[in-house]
């Protein structure tokens, strides 16, 4: 439990609200190698997320600016092992944002959870990993950090934008890519213009975050080496498949089987469980009651869930019926109403407010509010770029006399992409 040179002891939490840059990717594996555990965050937050978030993590340090992020990493020791997973942070549907916590891991503990991802997707001093997500995505951050401690070199071209990725593509020969559905439809319709790239360099393309059209789909298997193309189902939590796209084809709509040292089951409601080695466990920082409802003992181990509902069929492969109940994915980015819903109730003269997404060509689903009270759109949409990340802003404002609830009080969130009775007709 000794200090380091910064003043960062082992265990400490350290926010991280700086853009993604190697620099970056440096000082998570330092932190990490000391026993300290980065909180990557969203530099885009606003000072009303950034205080609720930072409350219920208590960081020791929290650098800001890229000065800070150099100081930083001139204290810390040299990446080695890491000795946990960063303490990424999800909202739930409670819209309260929680810290997923794997704690101090032993060193034996610490080598299987590096070996698993190296193992799983094959990673080695060869590879060159494109970088198409903020790092403070734990999908990303999770294979650029794979990369590196093999030995390999990471690629990080900035804010995507296709003609950046294509260039950067054909400037540095990738071998490996994970990308959200939306990046590869973007990508898909420049190369329509511009021409498709040499491809011909990647071993891995791993894609996650959101339902991936069909169409989509089998572009990328088109375009991309064969064998190359993956989907996974995980969670900020924990992962739980992995499936290659040739298995997709032989079973439309699987996500796959799961991952090694993972068993999952269905419940008869269809929530989905997950059996993890001991050095994937995690607890909710500070919310012991939160932790406790996500983990349940079985007769094959503890399993956890994060309320995803789906099957699983006679040959293991799993196949989800929904995302958890509210949950909006937008662009890849996990949007929870619950949350929204917190900021626009503050609103001057919201009385109601319900948040719901819609299918969307480009961000595979849109934010949506169904609004009652006496207030118009430009107040609430200045409200919201005031308080919320642009992902989490609604893009589409619907006015209405009464939002439709159950007996109990609940919003019935599927009939609000309905038709709708605007308020006063």
């Amino acid at each position: 439990m000794g200090p380091v040179a910064t003043g960062v002891r082992t265990g400490d939490r350290v926010a991280l609200l700086v853009h993604g840059s190697h620099d970056y990717l440096d000082v998570v594996l330092r932190l990490l190698t000391a026993g300290a555990f980065p909180v990557p965050l969203d530099p885009r937050l606003t000072p009303t997320e950034r205080a609720r978030i930072l409350a219920g993590i208590d960081p020791t340090l929290v650098v800001e600016d890229e000065q800070a992020l150099a100081e930083l990493a001139s204290g810390l020791p040299d990446a080695g092992l890491p000795r946990g997973r960063p303490l990424h942070c999800t909202s739930g549907t409670t819209g309260t944002p929680k810290g997923v916590w794997s704690g101090l891991l032993d060193e034996a503990a610490a080598r299987a959870l590096v070996a698993e991802e190296r193992d799983l997707w094959g990673f080695t001093a060869d590879d060159v990993n494109l970088v198409l997500s903020p790092l403070y995505h734990s999908a990303p951050l999770r294979f650029a950090m794979g990369t590196m401690l093999a030995g390999g070199r990471v690629v990080i071209p900035g804010p995507f934008e296709p003609a950046a990725v294509t260039a950067a593509i054909a400037r540095e020969r990738p071998t490996t890519m994970f990308c959200v559905p939306t990046h590869l439809q973007r990508l898909f319709a420049h190369w329509e213009e511009v021409g498709v790239p040499d491809l011909t360099s990647f071993r891995l393309v791993a894609h996650a975050g959101a339902p991936c059209p069909t169409d989509v789909k089998r572009r990328l298997v088109e375009l991309f080496p064969a064998g190359s193309t993956w989907e996974f189902y995980g969670s900020t939590e924990g992962q739980f498949t992995a499936c290659r796209s040739e298995e997709w084809e032989q079973r439309p709509g699987t996500v796959g089987r799961a991952r090694p040292g993972r068993i999952l089951t269905a419940d008869p409601d269809g929530t989905l469980w997950c059996v993890v080695p001991d050095h994937a466990r995690f607890t909710y920082y500070g919310d012991p009651e939160k932790t406790a409802a996500a983990w349940r003992e079985t007769p094959l181990g503890p399993a956890f869930t994060v309320g995803d509902h789906g099957r699983i069929d006679a040959d293991g492969y799993v196949y989800l019926d929904g995302r958890r109940e509210d949950l909006i994915i937008s662009g890849g980015v996990n949007v929870y109403p619950a949350e929204v819903e917190q900021v626009l109730g503050e609103c001057p003269g919201v009385a109601d407010v319900a948040v719901y997404g819609v299918p969307d060509p480009d961000w595979g689903q849109r934010v949506c509010a169904a609004v009652v009270g006496e207030v118009d759109e430009d107040a609430l949409a200045s409200y919201a770029r005031e308080r919320l990340a642009p992902p989490k802003r609604p893009k589409t404002y619907v006015f209405r006399d009464s939002l439709p609830r159950t007996i109990t009080g609940k919003v019935r969130r599927t009939e609000l992409a309905g038709p709708v009775t605007p308020r006063g007709a």
